[in-house]
């Protein structure tokens, strides 16, 4: 009957131990998307470091709260540093990928998931804010006028400023992502997200001339690039805000950063065209509940996004409605 003495007595054969992290975690990093990775990985060199040969299994969730703590107080002091929260934030999140991958693979149960019950530390609320016109103002004098590359610091700026991409956004756009007869570029953002956004078309003629000038040729080709064609990173950025602050002290002290500048835009937005322009302006499109149940019914599509553009740039746009600044007879 193929039943053994064995099955009879509830014996089992023993479940094989679960693999090392230094074994694993590899296999983590190919099967999630390339912005995982890349938010992940200096973590995840972290966790090799300190456990790359102890097995999925082994570690505690007290473990990995001290763990935790240890990255917290090692975190190098930035500018806008948090006191090392972000890091162990990011920790904790990062184990929880590696134990919800092994989990689904079957190598530990979910209740032996360790790093399920660990606690991440309470985010503080973002000293962040939209900028009046007059520090704006002055961070553009700042970028035109210092600096090796003024051209490519002022699009910079200006490109965050009409969009409020984030800085993934702009470091992401090829020349396939422009499309100048509507005055529109496709931004790839966190999350894997896509969507079309309008700009002016002062805007996309500075955007296609940086391109034709630097060497972007090919569909696929990163659009900003340097005087010697090589495509920027985000490093231009770090250099750029550095460069900014030493000129003007109160951006230094402040931390301000690309990210304030879509605070900036998107608190005009809501304030001049509200609340739903404002979420679709900055490419938001979650429908959990802390939005109410109203969001669902009055989502903006790109006609109002380009209107509140117009508004803001004083310039018309050939997707915005009528009655708003829009050129229904000129190209952009």
């Amino acid at each position: 009957m193929g039943v053994t003495p064995e099955d009879l007595l509830g014996t089992s054969a023993p479940k094989p131990q679960a693999p090392t992290f230094a074994d694993y975690i590899p296999e983590v990093a190919k099967a999630v998307s390339p912005g995982t990775k890349r938010v992940y990985s200096t973590y995840w060199n972290r966790i090799l470091e300190h456990w790359g040969d102890r097995h999925l299994d082994e570690p505690t969730t007290l473990e990995i709260q001290q763990l935790a703590e240890t990255i917290r107080t090692q975190v190098v002091v930035r500018r806008n540093g948090r006191g090392g929260r972000g890091a162990a934030e990011h920790l904790i999140a990062a184990i929880r990928c590696v134990y919800n991958h092994a989990v689904d693979d079957h190598l530990i149960t979910e209740a032996d998931n360790p790093a399920k019950k660990a606690t991440k530390p309470r985010r503080l609320a973002s000293t962040r804010r939209g900028l009046p016109d007059t520090r704006l103002n002055e961070i553009n004098h700042v970028a035109a006028t210092t600096g090796d590359d003024p051209a490519l610091d002022t699009l910079l700026l200006r490109l965050h400023i009409e969009t409020a991409c984030r800085r993934g956004g702009a470091l992401n756009l090829t020349l396939r992502d422009l499309d100048p007869d509507q005055c529109l570029i496709r931004l790839h953002e966190k999350g894997e997200t896509v969507r079309w956004q309008p700009v002016s078309p002062t805007l996309m003629t500075h955007l296609r001339e940086h391109a034709h000038q630097r060497g972007a040729t090919k569909p696929s080709d990163q659009l900003l690039r340097y005087h010697n064609h090589r495509p920027i990173t985000r490093r231009r950025y770090d250099h750029l805000w550095t460069r900014i602050g030493t000129h003007l002290p109160w951006v230094a002290t402040q931390g301000v950063s690309t990210h304030w500048l879509r605070h900036t835009t998107l608190t005009w937005v809501e304030r001049e065209h509200g609340y739903a322009i404002a979420r679709a302006y900055a490419g938001h499109t979650s429908t959990s509940s802390s939005t109410g149940t109203t969001a669902a019914y009055v989502q903006a599509g790109i006609p109002e996004i380009a209107a509140a553009l117009a508004t803001l740039t004083g310039e018309p746009h050939p997707l915005a409605p009528a009655g708003s600044k829009r050129a229904d007879s000129e190209d952009c």
